[in-house]
């Protein structure tokens, strides 16, 4: 039965003539299926639809290319689409594959079977027996239509994910997927399915967990999303990343649906989407019952008008963050109070604004709420700045010299996060970097250009004196953007939502906080070994290049020339206290790290050490180490305390000091190991707009 459930309705088996007696197809097909743990193919030419009248798909395509062009996108440019095989994706690959086909592929058309520059992507998670099946069923749907497709399957090599936290387990697997099989092909844009009753769904999830005008705005119509780990290649690392789309956040679920009749596709349904173990399903079955067109429309206005807002602030922000903060390379920002002038800044702004410094630092990316927000506004309203914090995983204190007027912050090695170093091989995207980077740069700029035109002032953004999301909708039926009934029925929802959420802590929020998921992934690494590149803390790209042979050359950099002026010629000497057969733990920099400098740098005989140098002649490792924490000392002394703190250093496993490789301390002349700062986020978290 499950297979001739899975089949094709259009000739590919026989097995194609139960469906229709087993279940009629309502306005949203999946509410009548029956069949658990297995997704249903649904057709969208079966005598049920029949009966519809014929589906203008002008609008839709108009609406379409309306929201690609605000995006920045043209036809030529190569789009990747990732696709489920349920009605939402499969309308957008009908929607895309038109725009692409009309707009770019005129000349071509008959020569090629596929639309160039369009690549599905399909991911087979593995998590249930039936979906290769399906996943490869879906494939051929879409490769009929002309796109071309991929299929990935998950690898699970710690096991299949906990029940609890499966599908945000399997959402991050998918989107790794997406992201490398879009390096792969040098694609750099990523459309998503996400609709106006996704929006709907994630309003209310987020209202009942009290979340701001700011999060209330829900998904971002443009967004990027950065690769786990860095491009390694080159004096100047990057972040690379890739743009997520969603243009059909102006199309609701029915539209998908008759997007797909229009295009005469099918699709598959997926049973546990009416599980009430998960929270979206049990917002989405409420608002169903309500689903009145006046309450709809009113409900979409007040989103609209929190992204409105959220824009706005965004906006300023950008700006602030431009003018007021400057990123230092050894990990740490400086936040100009003279230039912020916290005082004239409304406090939604504010917010934002030290919440996107704090997560850059701390690479850290959950909300900062409630009583830290409170205590982060008074700390940078008050100036001169004469006191030190601890908040949101980061330090902020006066910067030095600054008499008050500048904040410095940094990533506080004392907060409850636990410390973290991931190994992973040393990545290059060559031909991808130089293509991709460019286009997307220019996709981007064209479309911050289109919304910079649409940019509302203060005087007409909704909601900027909230304080709360309660305060949000009693502003808006105050401003006539919902009426008494639909402002009724949301707080019904959201108390609903609310008390379900109180009452049942064993049922998943999607809402969690990536930070506070326990993933069955295997336990990061702390140590590195010679050849390998590690990233500690998502902060810090740690190379440990290996070890000299010989004299290094005059191209190396800065940190290897140091070591060429100490003397770096023939073996190690017997006193070389790190074996070049095993690694070094990583940690932070501690103050008896300062001390361990201070002591070797006390030399008995300089004169005799530099005319070693001077004649070239070898020297030992600890004579090596001595002239090296001169130097590291002078170095760290341009570094404020706070700072040094959240560096990584290398200890040998009896917890000698080896290396500081952000300001070039090595214990051994041979010893090649950088450090660069680059989070994996950059400051402002990407591009994004809100119309």
């Amino acid at each position: 039965m499950t297979r001739s459930l899975l089949m094709s309705l259009h000739g590919h088996t026989k097995t194609t003539t139960s469906i229709s007696s087993l279940f009629q197809l309502p306005r949203y097909p999946s509410h009548h299926l029956r069949v658990s743990a297995t997704r249903v193919l649904c057709s969208s030419c079966r005598s049920h639809y029949q009966q519809h009248d014929p589906i203008d798909m002008s609008k839709y395509r108009e609406t379409f290319a309306k929201r690609m062009s605000m995006t920045g996108l043209k036809s030529h440019h190569r789009i990747a689409i990732g696709v489920s095989g349920g009605p939402d994706s499969m309308a957008l690959c009908v929607l895309a594959a038109h725009w692409k086909s009309e707009n770019h592929n005129a000349a071509t058309k008959g020569r090629s079977k596929c639309i160039d520059g369009l690549l599905a992507i399909v991911v087979d998670h593995g998590l249930r027996k039936e979906s290769m099946e399906e996943s490869n069923l879906v494939c051929r749907r879409i490769v009929d239509m002309g796109i071309k497709c991929e299929v990935a399957r998950c690898e699970w090599l710690d096991g299949r994910p906990k029940p609890g936290h499966l599908q945000e387990a399997a959402r991050d697997k998918r989107y790794e997927i997406f992201q490398h099989i879009c390096f792969q092909h040098q694609i750099g844009v990523l459309l998503i399915a996400h609709h106006a009753d996704d929006q709907a769904e994630l309003f209310i999830l987020r209202l009942s967990r009290n979340s701001s005008v700011l999060g209330l705005a829900g998904m971002a119509f443009t967004s990027q999303i950065f690769a786990k780990f860095p491009d390694c290649s080159g004096e100047a690392l990057k972040a690379h990343g890739i743009l997520l789309v969603r243009p059909l956040l102006e199309f609701s679920k029915e539209d998908m649906y008759n997007i797909c009749r229009g295009g005469n596709q099918e699709w598959v349904e997926d049973p546990t989407n009416q599980s009430p173990l998960y929270v979206r399903n049990r917002i989405r079955m409420s608002l169903n019952s309500l689903s009145t067109s006046i309450f709809k429309t009113e409900l979409q206005m007040v989103i609209s008008a929190c992204r409105r807002t959220r824009f706005f602030v965004d906006k300023l922000c950008c700006k602030l963050i431009n003018e007021a903060v400057t990123i230092v390379p050894h990990g740490y920002a400086v936040i100009d109070l003279g230039i912020l002038n916290p005082t004239e800044v409304k406090d939604i702004c504010l917010v934002k604004f030290i919440a996107l410094v704090l997560q850059f630092i701390s690479q850290k990316h959950r909300p900062v709420r409630g009583s830290t927000s409170k205590l982060l506004l008074d700390y940078i309203r008050t100036s001169p700045c004469k006191t030190c914090l601890t908040a949101a995983s980061c330090y902020l204190c006066p910067a030095p010299g600054s008499k008050g007027t500048k904040i410095l912050v940094c990533c506080s090695v004392n907060s409850s996060f636990p410390l973290k170093m991931e190994l992973f091989e040393a990545c290059t995207y060559g031909e991808h970097d130089c293509y991709v980077t460019s286009e997307l740069k220019q996709i981007i700029a064209n479309g911050i250009a289109y919304s910079d035109i649409f940019l509302p002032d203060a005087s007409n953004t909704p909601f900027m004196d909230i304080t709360s999301s309660e305060s949000v909708l009693i502003e808006a039926k105050r401003l006539g953007i919902i009426s008494d009934s639909t402002h009724r029925s949301i707080v019904s929802l959201q108390k609903e939502e609310s008390e379900n959420f109180m009452s049942k802590p064993a049922i998943i929020s999607e809402c969690e906080s990536k930070d506070d998921v326990q993933h069955t992934g295997a336990t990061p690494r702390k140590s590195i070994y010679p050849g390998q590149v590690g990233y500690f803390m998502n902060r810090f790209i740690l190379n440990w290049m290996g070890f000299h042979k010989t004299s290094p050359n005059k191209s190396s950099t800065n940190e290897v020339e140091r070591d060429k002026d100490l003397g770096v010629e023939g073996q190690c000497c017997s006193s070389c206290i790190i074996g070049h057969e095993r690694g070094a733990e990583v940690r932070h920099m501690i103050d008896t790290d300062w001390i361990y400098l201070s002591n070797l740098s006390k030399l008995r005989n300089v004169e005799n050490f530099q005319q070693q140098i001077h004649s070239k002649k070898t020297i030992s490792c600890s004579d090596h180490a001595k002239l090296s924490a001169q130097r590291a000392l002078a170095s760290l002394k341009s570094i404020p305390v706070a700072a040094r703190r959240a560096m990584p250093v290398l200890v040998n496993p009896q917890g000698v000091l080896l290396s500081i490789p952000g300001i070039g301390f090595t214990h051994c002349p041979r010893l090649m190991v950088y450090a660069v700062f680059k989070p994996s986020i950059p400051l402002g978290g990407g591009h994004s707009s809100y119309l």
